[in-house]
């Protein structure tokens, strides 16, 4: 069975590619390489494309007739939407009308979407479920919360299946396939203490410890990509066994400080890394969790790789083997 993956030769997608082949299914890779690496793509046929060109789409549906979509496919820069709010609307929600109007021509009604945390208003006690009061303040999130609208006016007219995610803080690697999240200009929380720790000039910078959290530090979920992952299969499933339409948190319930963040990385690398405090960042949560069980209950979903060790750990080994490749690479050069 064909599954197509926009975006899949990314972060999240690769590993999406991978855990669906293991699975069984057929993974046909569609991405337009502007932030993913044609190296990532293992596990089946690569169609290069942007989803926001029709007629390519046209031509992948018709030749890989895939039974449903997961979608990846987006930019995914706070800051950046805010400086530029055009390509977020032009790629994030142009992108998704263009890709669900292709499902619907080719007779393609399952879709397995990549939403955001970020599409909830902020909560007095930092824990969100999805009944929780949405309110997206950036247009990274804004253009997110308008493309779940869309799927689900494309459910009412159409009959167009979705399952939504809405991720928390994504991270971890898997250094035997050579699959990570990029370090070079990282803007997560997650790999910074780590490029910092890599290279002795940069320095870690603490926006604000005077929140009020025990260490003064603002608090995150951290989910590993692995475990993300394997909720898509589920979900996946979910509709192709007849599923409705729905919306699932994907965190794990356990918030982490940004102090806790950098020590553990410590320990994982054995040496510290260069702190500063810094101002406050205009827009930062106190504490923002999941409070949410649906997706245990409802897709018998379980995180079994999300502790926070794990997630440093994982990610450093494929910083390693990464620097490795590199400069085997860079020695090769005459």
């Amino acid at each position: 069975m064909n599954i197509l993956i926009t975006g899949g030769a990314g972060y999240i997608g690769s590993y999406a590619a991978m855990r669906l082949a293991a699975a069984g299914f057929t993974p046909v890779v569609f991405d337009n390489l502007s932030k993913g690496r044609r190296g990532r793509v293992r596990w089946g046929p690569f169609e290069e494309g942007d989803v926001r060109d029709a007629a390519r789409l046209a031509e992948v549906f018709s030749r890989h007739q895939p039974a449903a979509a997961l979608h990846f496919a987006a930019a995914i820069e706070v800051g950046e939407s805010v400086e530029d709010p055009g390509k977020y609307w032009d790629n994030n929600v142009a992108g998704t009308l263009s890709l669900v109007d292709a499902m619907v021509r080719h007779g393609c009604f399952k879709l397995v979407y990549s939403s955001t945390c970020a599409v909830y208003a902020a909560a007095d006690d930092g824990e969100v479920d999805e009944t929780s009061p949405l309110g997206p303040i950036s247009p990274y999130a804004v253009t997110k919360r308008a493309s779940e609208m869309m799927l689900g006016d494309f459910d009412a007219a159409h009959g167009l299946k979705s399952v939504i995610f809405r991720y928390f803080n994504v991270a971890g690697a898997e250094a035997a396939h050579g699959l990570g999240q990029a370090t070079q200009g990282a803007t997560h929380l997650m790999p910074r203490p780590l490029c910092a720790l890599a290279e002795d000039e940069v320095e870690m910078v603490i926006h604000g410890d005077d929140y009020p959290t025990p260490d003064g530090t603002c608090i995150r979920d951290f989910i590993h990509v692995l475990d993300l992952v394997e909720a898509h299969i589920l979900g996946l499933r979910r509709l192709l066994n007849g599923g409705e339409s729905r919306v699932y948190n994907l965190g794990t319930g356990r918030g982490a400080s940004v102090k806790q963040v950098i020590e553990t990385a410590s320990e994982v690398v054995g040496i510290r890394p260069k702190v500063r405090i810094g101002p406050r960042r205009v827009g930062d949560a106190v504490r923002l969790v999941s409070g949410s069980r649906r997706a245990a209950d409802e897709l018998d979903w379980s995180p079994q790789a999300s502790e926070l060790k794990r997630i440093l750990a994982d990610s450093w080994a494929w910083m390693q083997a990464e620097r490795s490749e590199l400069s085997s690479k860079t020695a090769m050069v005459p």
